[in-house]
């Protein structure tokens, strides 16, 4: 266990001692030293160089000043001795040097205006403050004038002049009307910087208000207004619009200067009808964005804290619609002095080195003059261990004679710089900075450190001793930090004694003396077990430790991991935790925390409660739940430094138990009124000890949680607080980049309020170069950023940030590793070789360049590569530049992507963080001929059953010299396989011719681009046969009908387009149908799945089967396609409410999303392209990184259906011919039988009829049959619907007409007829099936 901190006073010490770099001394700010040692005058206060004073007042001008002896003070006024003593009105402060002017008894101030400066003195030197430039404030009146009317016409621009009276500082204006009301102003009205209003165009609302210009001093806090300017608009019928012209400033290009670190403010007023807009550009760049932003209706253009980088060329660009012109405003960034390396004060001890150094930049660039106790250096005493070299003055072996107050005076045309510097030379023996005897004590085997701070000059060297004997404590387990403090790495029995320090110098020795004493750890021999115990039993917890008996030892539990509160039911002793009638809110993690001063040691145990079956169901487990009641009665007890006793009174638990208590503070000072949660207790505490933070000022709050929710806050309490400390921590995260090519900035997480610990946090950062090991650069900062300037480019820099606040500073912190900016790469890759791999590919060998080009760290080699042309000599192509990247120190790598049969140009740059360097030499080659991209919009068109037309259109991208096309087609019967032809074709159209034999086949097509290498098939199926499906153009309701049963599609017709999907590359195909044709559209499925195979047969749809993950996600999306439209469904396992989103992209990359409703499914896509490839995935619309998979699925192809009637088919023919001649031969039959046993007059036979409308007639073109007999009344014949199926007519036969009728079953002549005819019973049969069992025309049509 570590030693307990040292008071704040030794961490001052140690920090502030004699160690430092490079001979120079630093006092410590003990009071005791630096009343006693001698110091040359410091100003510590003086007024601002341009001091601008109120002449009602009496003026002051400040110059205050340190030393030892105290300085005396006098004042020039302009470069002459001013004498106080001799003007009644002047005085100056008493032990000050600041000066009162009083005019209470009269006087005028003007008279005092001037140039002043201050001198302090003491008899080691003399200190200057700035030259104080005193002037009077000014408030002149208005002169008096009469201002006529201005008269202007409506749409015509205007400007009224303020010319304001010169005042100092220079006034506020502002326009009203007489009336003292603003003047509202817009983009069309609005004030330049110079004061006047301007109105781009002027309109007839402008005339209802007069405008006066108002200018207001600071000083005398006075408002002045000018006469009103009365308004006259003449209008016009209608007002011309007007292209836009610059109002302020004039021309087309001004120029402008700025000093760095001030606003550069740019400003642009335009008219014209309508009003112009105003846009602001910098011409090679942007405008930072960081420092510009955009004042009076984008007319001015304001750049905070201007740097070089900021000068250039700007320009404003007035547009409306009528046209647009444009400003140039050349900026030019000049620089008054500014301190690169400030002169600081140096202490030296007789005999030692030391120099100051006094560096500025500005623009131009400024001069160093040096002086000595005020006076130039030139004409001052030589001294021969002084050098002065440009802006360094180097000390060799300095003496006591050598002290003296330097200053340094570096000026250009735009200001100066004055900083003084003493040299003192102090000549201290040595003495210890800590009490005497101081005690330490730490546990065995851990680590500590001994501090014996020190001062002396010269600096002394410092040793140490153990038990006022042996040699110096060094080495092994000891080791000496600079600064004098002795670490111990792991203490031993053995280590315990008196350790002595010794610091000597030329002038003497002083030592001290700190005890060690070494304490056994404490333990806990003896550890709480884990328990399982019913409700309402006794349970006892062990926790028995060993400790060093000569330190206080505590013991205390917590529950849960927070403090546990000991109840009525609690007791605690020195071994041991009871707790009596268990309950289930007992139930939880028991750590016993056995500690003293110096150590701690911690045993956990768990305790299981179990609950009692026999226990009567809890009467109010029935009542309505609520959340808690607020806490009330906060009070604050046991007020300890780092501690206190909070303790509330519960509120009502509305029927559900208490489970937490949430203790939350505020503190005033950083983030009043904010809230933050301080610790969390158990629902059965009701008072709490809070560990608290130094320096800040506590209020508290609880807030009650059950399983409901949580209470109100309660009332806060009373403030306490806590007593400021030095941190003791310092930020994290920090780190040192370059923000340009000569800087680094340090930037580190700032500390929050608890981390503090007193008022005034500050940050003391240092630096130095890595390599050089130079002394530390330091800067005290109150930020989060501190930047070095004028760093070299791309170093390394060790740097720390220490946290400090009033009462001291933190813990020594690590240093990290930063690095300062980078810059960009002055060299090229050099030896580019190039080498065509194939038609889209090169590949890329250079040579590396060396790591001083750079200049930062190496991101990548990139490649800049533009298509310059296509050897298409008619062929358009875009020069946009490309590029490509190869990270890290390569040396060769693979440009891809490039289009073929095209000449490339190409250069290399090296990549580092600042950016591209420059471009190597550019190199030219030529990509090969590549493979066609598909022909576009291939269409498929049907004039007549006889004829197929076929067109498309060329390639998108031809990647050579097309040769012509190959068009390949399968050809289908009903049962004979596919057989396969390939056919070349030079044009764009094809048309194919087949016989009427052939009408019942089908055609399956695809083609390609004919080059050195083919390209991708297109694919396009035409079926014929009768269909029975219903028109796929109508979505139907959900479910949908089973694709697969939209027409007579056999198993080999699927294989072959199984087949094309997988080689050929799939384009949207919307065939046209003739308006002859009177054959249905039907669709047939086309599913292309990755598991489609040449023995697969047609599938519904396409689904992914997954099983349900463990976390939020989405699976088994199905896809039910038709030829226009889609249905969707998927699986998830959000909560309700949730919505997702459906993505879908077709085969020419055009992606469209859905939004989906919870609870929406299925979900329907419509507008789809027949014959179209689409990739889809569902994603959650708040999270789109939770996605199922993608699926691809293929819309049905929309055909033209051709397919002649059965009834014209030569094998239904052949069989209505055999069954017509069959029943000829029964009605031969019949008649001879009937011719033995009478003879009946009367016509023809009805049959005989029939028999003769057998044979075929003509096809009409209506697709029906006309049999008739021969009495030429038609026979009606049974037709084919559009879905397939076979309709029987009103009148089937003429048959029926002899077969039906009560009194029509004789003939004229009175013959029966009905034993020739089938009678109709319609009590066994009904409605036309009976009328088609008597037709053998129909009964063969149903057997068909």
């Amino acid at each position: 266990m570590a030693r307990p901190q040292p008071p704040p006073w030794v961490h001052a010490a140690v920090l502030l001692c004699l160690l430092g770099l490079g001979g120079a001394i630093e006092i410590p700010k003990d009071p005791s030293i630096q009343n006693e040692l001698s110091q040359p005058p410091t100003i510590t206060k003086q007024s601002v160089k341009d001091h601008i004073v109120d002449p009602r007042d009496n003026i002051l001008i400040e110059c205050e000043a340190k030393g030892n002896p105290a300085p005396s003070f006098h004042w020039t006024r302009n470069s002459r001795f001013f004498n106080v003593a001799k003007d009644p009105r002047v005085s100056m402060r008493r032990r000050s040097g600041t000066l009162v002017i009083d005019f209470r008894s009269g006087g005028r101030p003007e008279e005092y205006e001037g140039e002043y400066q201050c001198f302090a003195r003491n008899k080691f030197g003399t200190a200057l403050s700035n030259r104080i430039r005193l002037q009077v404030s000014k408030s002149p009146l208005w002169p008096k004038e009469n201002l006529d009317p201005v008269v202007v016409q409506e749409g015509a621009p205007l400007t009224l002049q303020c010319n304001p009276p010169p005042g100092l500082p220079s006034p506020v204006i502002f326009w009203m009307s007489s009336s003292m009301e603003p003047i509202t102003q817009d983009k069309r009205v609005s004030q330049g910087h110079n004061g006047d209003l301007y109105f781009s165009n002027v309109m007839v609302q402008d005339m209802q208000t007069d405008y006066s210009c108002n200018a207001r001093f600071h000083f005398t806090h006075t408002i002045q207004q000018k006469n009103p300017f009365t308004l006259k608009v003449l209008t016009t019928r209608g007002v011309s619009e007007r292209t836009p012209s610059f109002m302020y400033p004039q021309g087309t290009a001004s120029s402008q200067m700025v000093l760095r670190g001030m606003d550069l403010l740019l400003e642009c007023i335009a008219s014209g009808v309508p009003t112009p807009d105003i846009a602001w550009y910098k011409k090679g760049g942007d405008l930072p964005s960081d420092k510009a932003k955009f004042e009076n209706f984008n007319k001015a253009l304001r750049i905070t804290s201007v740097s070089e980088e900021d000068s250039g060329e700007y320009f404003c660009l007035a547009s409306n619609k009528m046209g647009s012109i444009r400003h140039t405003i050349s900026v030019r960034v000049k620089a008054a002095p500014y301190w690169l390396d400030e002169p600081k004060n140096l202490i030296l001890a007789p005999g030692e080195d030391g120099r100051l150094v006094c560096r500025a930049n500005g623009n131009p660039k400024p001069t160093v003059q040096w002086m000595v106790n005020g006076e130039p250096l030139q004409s001052a005493p030589p001294n021969p261990n002084r050098e002065v070299a440009g802006d360094t003055i180097i000390f060799r072996d300095t003496q006591i004679s050598s002290r003296a107050v330097y200053q340094c005076n570096t000026s250009n045309e735009h200001g100066y710089l004055l900083a003084n510097a003493f040299v003192s030379v102090l000549d201290v023996p040595p003495r210890m900075m800590s009490p005497r005897n101081q005690l330490i004590r730490v546990i065995l085997y851990n680590r500590t450190r001994l501090d014996c701070p020190f001062f002396g000059s010269p600096i002394p060297t410092l040793r140490w001793f153990k038990n006022g004997q042996g040699s110096n404590l060094d080495g092994g387990n000891y080791h000496v930090y600079e600064n004098g403090s002795l670490e111990i790495k792991m203490i031993r029995k053995e280590d315990q004694g008196i350790y002595t320090c010794v610091a000597t110098n030329i002038l003497g020795k002083a030592e001290n003396q700190v005890r060690l004493e070494v304490k056994d750890p404490t333990r806990i021999f003896r550890m709480p077990e884990d328990q399982v115990v019913k409700r309402g039993t006794t349970v006892q917890l062990e926790c028995r430790v060993k400790h060093d008996p000569s330190l206080k030892l505590t013991v205390s539990w917590l529950k849960d991991d927070q403090p546990l509160y000991i109840g009525n039911r609690m007791k605690k002793e020195d071994d041991s935790l009871t707790i009596f009638g268990v309950a289930e809110r007992d139930q939880g993690s028991y750590t016993c925390v056995a500690s003293t001063e110096l150590d701690q040691d911690l045993a956990k145990a768990y305790l299981t409660v179990l609950a009692d079956q026999t226990t009567p169901t809890n009467r109010l487990a029935a009542l309505p739940k609520g959340r808690p009641d607020r806490p009330r009665d906060l009070e604050l007890t046991d007020l300890a430094e780092r501690s206190v006793r909070l303790t509330w009174i519960p509120g009502d638990d509305n029927n559900s138990p208490i489970t937490d208590y949430v203790v939350q503070f505020e503190e005033d000072q950083f983030q009043p009124g904010v809230w933050h949660d301080h610790s969390k207790f158990p629902g059965s505490v009701n008072s709490a000890v809070l560990q608290l933070s130094p320096y800040v000022n506590y209020q508290f709050r609880v807030i009650a949680v059950n399983e409901v929710g949580s209470s109100h806050p309660s009332l806060p309490s009373e403030r306490y607080r806590t007593s400021g400390a030095p941190p003791e921590s310092n930020p994290s995260d920090v780190k040192g980049e370059g923000t340009r090519k000569n800087n680094m900035e340090i930037t580190w997480t700032p500390m929050n309020a608890t981390s503090a610990f007193g008022p005034n946090l500050r940050y003391i950062v240092k630096w130095r170069r890595r390599e050089t090991r130079e002394t530390w650069n330091n800067a005290t900062v109150w930020g989060s950023r501190f930047v070095v300037g004028q760093t070299p480019v791309y170093v390394p820099y060790e740097i720390r940030v220490q946290a400090e606040n009033d009462f001291g500073k933190g813990p020594e912190p690590d240093t990290v590793i930063g690095y300062s900016g980078e810059d960009y790469p002055r060299a090229a890759p050099t030896d580019v070789k190039i080498r065509v791999l194939n038609s889209t590919a090169i590949s890329l060998q250079w040579n590396r360049v060396y790591s001083d080009t750079v200049q930062g760290q190496l991101r990548e080699y990139r490649a800049y590569y533009w298509r310059e042309s296509s050897l298409l000599k008619s062929l358009w192509v875009s020069q946009k530049r490309q590029q490509a990247g190869f990270p890290g120190d390569r040396l060769r790598g693979v440009v891809s992507r490039l289009f073929p049969y095209s000449n490339y140009k190409l250069e290399m740059v090296v990549v580092n963080g600042r950016g591209d360097g420059p471009r190597s030499e550019t190199k030219e080659f030529t990509t090969p001929e590549g493979v066609p991209s598909a022909p576009r919009r291939f269409r498929v068109r049907q004039p007549n059953l006889q004829t197929i037309n076929l067109e498309w259109d060329h390639p998108e991208h031809p990647n050579g010299i097309l040769t012509g096309y190959s068009l390949r087609y399968l050809e289908f019967s009903v049962t004979l396989q596919g057989q396969e032809h390939v056919t070349n074709n030079s044009k764009m159209q094809w048309v194919f011719n087949f016989k009427a034999c052939l009408y019942v086949k089908r055609f399956l097509y695809s083609f390609n681009r004919n080059l050195l290498v083919s390209g991708p098939w297109v694919k396009k199926k035409l079926p014929s046969g009768p269909s029975n499906a219903s028109d796929p153009t109508t979505p139907p309701t959900w479910p949908p009908t089973t694709v697969g049963a939209t027409g007579a599609v056999s198993s080999t017709d699927a294989t072959a387009t199984a087949a094309a999907a997988t080689e050929a590359t799939t384009v949207p195909i919307i065939p046209t149908v003739a308006p002859t044709t009177i054959a249905t559209t039907v669709a047939t499925t086309t599913t292309t799945t990755a598991a489609a195979t040449m023995e697969s047969p047609p599938t519904t749809g396409t689904k992914t089967h997954e099983s349900a993950p463990d976390e939020q996600s989405i699976w088994n999306v199905t896809v039910h396609p038709n030829s226009k439209w889609a249905n969707i469904t998927w699986k998830h396992n959000f909560g309700p409410g949730t919505d997702f989103v459906v993505e879908y992209i077709d085969s020419n990359h055009t992606k469209k999303t859905v939004p989906v409703k919870a609870q929406a499914q299925p979900i329907q896509l419509t507008d789809l392209y027949p014959g179209m490839t689409y990739t889809l995935r569902v994603y959650s619309r708040d999270n789109e990184g939770i996605s199922s998979t993608i699926i691809t699925f293929m819309t049905n192809t929309a055909y033209t259906n051709n397919q002649p009637d059965i009834v014209t088919q030569g094998w239904f023919i052949g069989l209505m011919c055999a069954i017509a001649l069959l029943v000829l031969i029964l009605l031969i039959v019949c008649f001879i039988k009937r011719s033995r046993g009478g003879k009946y007059p009367g016509k023809t036979s009805p049959l005989k009829d029939m028999s003769a409308g057998t044979e075929e007639d003509p096809k009409e073109e209506d697709g029906s049959f006309d049999y008739s007999d021969e009495d030429n009344k038609p026979l009606q014949a049974s037709q084919t619907s559009l879905d397939g199926t076979i309709k029987q007519q009103e009148s089937d036969d003429s048959l029926v007409d002899y077969g039906e009728g009560g009194e029509g079953q004789f003939n004229e002549d009175g013959s029966f007829i009905g034993q020739y005819t089938v009678k109709k019973d319609k009590e066994e049969t009904e409605g036309n099936e009976s009328s088609e069992a008597t037709s053998p025309v129909n009964a063969i049509y149903s057997l068909a």
